[in-house]
């Protein structure tokens, strides 16, 4: 017991020698300071789009217009990486008004079977905070070149609801805000996101409606009740498909000036 009760304070002792060298040592020692630095640079690269409801999830969306579709994206550093598509369906000929839905967004790859409201992204990676505007109008009536006597549409309109933004960055960024409108076809612009100075940085998706299983004819579909065409039981109609063109115009016009 002795013997190790004095290795003990062997051990006790020797640890304060130490501490008091080391104390010693702390005293006569010397400070130096070095940086850590990192730069960012505009991002010119395009962007992949995004599940609009999950925004860290890239998508391959289908356009439902063109097998060999979508369209690629804009260059960056400010761009618009993709908009959706409409198909409105086919639809039996009548004599009344009718409004007809938007089918839902689909997807290809690990997301088909998936379906979303239809949507628009576009990305800021400029690194100036210096705010955009997303506009859309619509070159033309419905129309087929090819019907034997009733060209064109007449009256028709597209309708855009319930639109909301989404992004990665919505906790830490200000959000862009977001509109609903009607399409002018004779090519008058609708502002559809506006983002001041200081908002609307990296990546947004501005989506309308949600997906909603339907029978239409017959058939089960998913549409989107958001997104809507107006045509008058007044105007004439062959068994043609018809068709018209929107055109999404981003600049960095700060705020929504819609020019």
């Amino acid at each position: 017991m002795k013997k190790i009760t004095l290795g003990l304070s062997t051990l006790l002792v020797s640890g304060a020698v130490l501490s008091a060298t080391l104390v010693e040592a702390g005293e006569t020692g010397a400070e130096y300071k070095s940086n850590g630095s990192v730069f960012f640079e505009p991002n010119t690269d395009p962007v992949d789009p995004v599940d609009p409801t999950d925004p860290e999830i890239p998508v391959d969306p289908v356009d439902p217009t063109d097998p060999e579709g979508p369209n690629p994206g804009t260059d960056g550093p400010l761009s618009i990486d993709y908009a959706s598509s409409l198909d409105f369906g086919k639809n039996k000929i009548t004599n009344k008004n009718e409004v007809y839905f938007a089918n839902a967004q689909t997807f290809k790859g690990d997301h088909e079977g998936e379906f979303r409201g239809n949507y628009v992204q576009v990305s800021d990676n400029r690194g100036t905070n210096a705010g955009w505007t997303l506009t859309v109008s619509q070159k033309g009536q419905f129309k087929n070149d090819a019907a034997k006597e009733y060209k064109v549409l007449t009256g028709t309109s597209i309708k855009f609801t319930q639109p909301k933004a989404n992004s990665n960055m919505i906790e830490s960024v200000k959000a862009p805000a977001v509109s609903e409108f009607e399409l002018d076809p004779n090519g008058a612009a609708s502002l559809v996101m506006a983002a001041a100075e200081g908002s609307g940085v990296g990546t947004w998706v501005d989506y309308f409606g949600t997906a909603e299983e339907m029978t239409v004819n017959g058939e089960v579909i998913q549409k989107n009740k958001a997104i809507t065409l107006s045509v008058p039981g007044s105007t004439p109609k062959e068994a043609v498909e018809y068709r018209t063109t929107l055109v999404w115009t981003l600049t960095d016009t700060p705020g929504g000036e819609v020019k």
